[in-house]
């Protein structure tokens, strides 16, 4: 069996351990760590210590450790890893834990970097949003600023940098933060903690290691040119920037709340919104419910823009656009529960066989049916079609109208 200590470090050139784990580590024969670790720690390491440096692709990393557990005159020396912090919070440990589901563990943690920024800054951090960029996409980043999250603690790396999360956040509107930034936190000679704004940070350079903790309000900023304007409950209409100026070609207010109650959204993970037209319906979904992946479908090129520009009003990151016919769509996209069709140009079943070929075993297709003297194709009946032919099961429709407007059909389906 696989034994590992995993030990947490700062960046402190000089370590300090207690006795406990200094008779580890001068009992240790084989070590692990990163090379910035390795340079700290080398001069507590016994003469023959062996060293597997963490390097990615982890695949040889892992093999090298898998070699220490056969039987040998040391069976059951472990292996002991150096981390950055507490190895248990976005850390190696927890990688082990999945590589090495049977391995024995043990851990000593040090305080993780946005601990120590936030002793820095004598700020309460108990009720702080955690949010690793370290390797991982936006989506949590996201959903913390439409969640309105007061206080956010971010891990970053040379991608998601203070000065790249700042553009982001002002892009959308989200003004109302200020940043604080930690650079090598933990070694005394190249320490420094920054409080700045956003507009500042968004063209600063921060030495790598740095984390940041963004202070803020839950208000939402005000906008001009239309802003980020929120209703008690749902978008109001002319806060969308339109396709040629037709308020025709936006899905309304209350049709849209229907439509992503039919879509059952807090329980579902992916949704796809073909035809998006001018994102407003995946916007509401966005704001309405954060955890939600989202990929939005097009096919006219101007759309493009319109969508970018009312994501931007609303305070709405996130949302993955594509531009192009549908059914020329690559594959690789995240696999739906949950399908919108708001335009199929009377290709409704092609459109919905290929979304059958990716569609979660429990997944939703809903689509929005308009009866009108001037619409020559009768979407409702090539919704009946398209689930005989393809052998689903059709939901009760739910049938509403607006005023004056034409009356809506909302028709769901599911395998």
């Amino acid at each position: 069996m696989l034994r590992f200590i995993v030990i947490g470090i700062t960046d402190h050139p000089h370590p300090w351990f207690p006795p406990e784990v200094m008779e580890i580590i001068c009992s240790g024969k084989v070590f692990s760590g990163g090379k910035r670790h390795h340079e700290i720690i080398a001069p507590l390491l016994p003469e023959d210590a062996e060293w597997i440096d963490i390097i990615v692709p982890l695949g040889s990393v892992f093999e090298r450790y898998k070699t220490h557990s056969l039987p040998c005159p040391e069976e059951g020396l472990p292996i002991i890893v150096f981390a950055s912090g507490d190895p248990l919070f976005f850390g190696f440990a927890v990688t082990l834990q999945r590589e090495f589901p049977d391995a024995d563990i043990r851990v000593f943690p040090s305080f993780n970097s946005l601990q120590m920024l936030a002793h820095r800054l004598l700020l309460p951090y108990h009720d702080m949003r955690i949010v690793s960029l370290t390797g991982r996409p936006w989506q949590e980043f996201d959903r913390a600023l439409i969640e309105r999250i007061s206080k956010i603690g971010i891990l970053t790396d040379k991608e998601h940098t203070p000065a790249a999360i700042a553009l982001r956040m002002l892009e959308y509107g989200y003004d109302n933060y200020i940043i604080h930034v930690g650079e090598h936190l933990g070694n005394p000679d190249k320490e420094r903690v920054t409080t700045i704004t956003l507009e500042q940070a968004s063209s600063q350079s921060f030495a790598m290691p740095n984390c940041l903790i963004l202070e803020g309000n839950r208000s939402l900023p005000k906008t001009e040119g239309g802003g980020r304007v929120r209703s008690a409950f749902g978008l109001p209409d002319n806060s969308f920037a339109l396709l040629d100026g037709r308020k025709k070609m936006i899905t309304k207010m209350q049709i849209r709340l229907l439509t992503l109650q039919a879509l059952d959204l807090p329980r579902r993970h992916v949704f796809w919104d073909i035809g998006a037209c001018t994102g407003s319906v995946s916007i509401e979904a966005r704001l309405l419910f954060p955890h939600l992946h989202i990929e939005a479908f097009e096919i006219r090129p101007e759309c493009e823009a319109i969508i970018r520009e009312n994501c931007r009003r609303h305070g709405a990151p996130g949302i993955e656009v594509h531009i192009g016919d549908f059914l020329e769509a690559p594959d690789g996209y995240p696999s739906p529960d949950a399908v919108f069709i708001g335009g199929h140009g009377g290709r409704l079943k092609e459109i919905m066989e290929k979304v059958l070929t990716v569609l979660a075993p429990d997944g939703v297709i809903v689509m929005n049916s308009v009866v009108a003297p001037k619409v020559t194709t009768d979407s409702h009946r090539l919704w009946d079609e398209a689930c005989d032919a393809l052998g689903l099961h059709q939901d009760p429709p739910i049938r509403i109208q607006l005023n004056d407007n034409h009356p809506i059909t909302i028709l769901r389906c599911r395998r």
